[in-house]
């Protein structure tokens, strides 16, 4: 009996167990599936962390500023410059996992002699991470053409010699097509929509066909195309004569170097700090998926930017509007022409000597020197006025009485011969004499003597021209008294008298 109610009370335990374990069953499924969630969603955070690996090979002449473009964009002021290969890099910020990376950047030396060094950089592993950026200097335009095309064959070399396998170009050359074709640019209803970094999951979109001359010549990785130095077209328009029609000739074949590459174009500036971020957030775009919503910019000619995809051969064509004095066709080295190289003459730098030297040659070269009067001499017996009126008009009329029988104004009398050599002479010392009368004393007739009558060279010095008429008058009396008197002394004594 004890053994059968011992039995009894066990299969009632049992079943009691078993009806709460059932009872508790719908609980532990709901904390499994929400462990499980959560397990999932970690999984595939796990999966969305942003990769590591990307690399971006910078390519440009030298002093294009390569490496301070890449110092700009890691957000460093200060750098050291090297040679050969530099290495820098870019942090590279998701907010939406709360996870970074860096990016590495690779910058080529401008000289051809280090374009080897592309293998430490760029492999075939590490392929499908990689772009290629093109840096351009602006304030050097004329190299702008040449300079694509060198580098753009220096990657295409490497990359034939890299011995790739044919499926995996074939693939990567698919992608830039594809990418190429899906672009869509951005607008308001796009703007709308969040967008969140998710390459893993793509929508299906109308695909259009390549237009001509569009990727005719791919690389396989993304190539971006910068013109740094873009403040310098102020200069270029004042220095160089460049009007607009030259920046847009300049513009439109590079933009046809990028439609043949598929590649993007972008105007910069590092000392005005323009269109860095808008390069960095392009750069993060295309290698870490991060979503992008900047339109082209093609007004201000100082700040283009048009990203891969966007651009075509009748968007090019608006730029051949503005064209008159070159044509859509021209050579490109024909219109842009390295201006001539203006020869700098250093000249000898001249050492000032002390000042008491100087003074000291000076004075000793003055004392070696004769003296000089200033102006030329004049006869002072002639003019100063001498004694009284009347002893000067005794001496006037003896010289008059010698003048008298010689034709007045038959010869230019020159003042400057002085007196007993001619009668042109005595005739000056007679009117030099008339000098030191004094000025406006009036006659018995009731006209001026000669007393107030000037040379014409006093006349000159003193500005007055009454004097100039005294002597006329003078001259003419002078003149009739003696075609009338054979006796020249006779009237200029009467006169003196009165």
């Amino acid at each position: 009996m004890a053994t059968a109610g011992r039995n009894t009370m066990l299969s009632a335990s049992l079943t009691v167990n078993n009806s709460a374990a059932e009872s508790q069953n719908p609980e532990e499924d709901d904390g499994q599936n929400l462990w499980s969630s959560i397990l999932s969603e970690v999984s595939t955070r796990s999966r969305s962390k942003l990769p590591s690996g990307k690399n971006v090979l910078v390519m440009g002449e030298v002093g294009s500023g390569k490496t301070t473009l890449v110092a700009k964009l890691q957000g460093v002021e200060e750098y050291m410059k090297g040679r050969g290969l530099e290495y820098l890099y870019f942090n590279v910020n998701d907010e939406d996992i709360d996870d970074h990376a860096r990016c590495n950047a690779w910058v080529l030396d401008g000289d051809l002699y280090h374009k080897g060094l592309q293998k430490f950089a760029v492999s075939v592993d590490n392929l499908a991470d990689s772009l290629a950026l093109f840096v351009v200097d602006l304030s050097r335009p004329w190299l702008a053409l040449d300079s694509l095309q060198k580098w753009a064959s220096v990657v295409r070399d490497y990359l034939d010699k890299l011995r790739v396998p044919p499926e995996t170009m074939r693939e990567l050359e698919h992608q830039l097509v594809k990418q190429f074709q899906e672009y869509v640019e951005p607008g308001s209803d796009l703007e709308s929509v969040p967008q969140r970094r998710n390459p893993e999951t793509e929508e299906e979109s109308i695909v259009l066909p390549l237009g001509d001359n569009t990727l005719t010549h791919n690389l396989g990785i993304p190539l971006v195309v910068v013109c740094t130095k873009c403040d310098a077209i102020s200069t270029l328009e004042k220095e160089h004569d460049y009007r607009d029609e030259h920046l847009d000739f300049i513009q439109s074949h590079i933009r046809r170097f990028c439609l043949q590459y598929g590649a993007a174009l972008l105007y910069t500036s590092m000392k005005e700090n323009k269109n860095l971020d808008l390069l960095y957030k392009y750069l993060v775009h295309r290698l870490y998926g991060f979503p992008f919503n900047f339109p082209a910019q093609v007004v201000e000619k100082d700040s283009v930017f048009i990203p891969s995809g966007w651009d075509n051969e009748k968007k090019i064509a608006i730029l051949h509007e503005n064209f008159q004095t070159v044509k859509a066709d021209d050579n490109f080295e024909d219109v842009i022409v390295k201006p001539p190289v203006r020869k700098f003459v250093h000249e000898k730098e001249i050492q000032a000597e002390d000042d008491q030297v100087f003074l000291v040659k000076l004075q000793t070269l003055l004392a070696k020197q004769p003296p000089v009067t200033a102006g030329r001499p004049v006869d002072t017996s002639n003019r100063a006025p001498t004694g009284s009126p009347r002893t000067t008009n005794r001496s006037a009329a003896a010289n008059v009485a010698n003048v008298m029988p010689m034709q007045s104004g038959t010869k230019k009398i020159d003042p400057n011969m002085k007196g007993g050599q001619t009668s042109e002479g005595v005739l000056a010392n007679f009117f030099n004499s008339l000098l030191t009368k004094k000025a406006g004393s009036p006659s018995p007739g009731g006209q001026p003597t000669g007393g107030g009558s000037n040379t014409p060279g006093t006349v000159r010095k003193s500005g007055s021209k009454l004097g100039l008429t005294d002597v006329q008058a003078e001259l003419d009396r002078i003149s009739n008294k003696s075609d009338l008197d054979s006796s020249a002394t006779t009237p200029p004594a009467e006169n003196d008298e009165s």
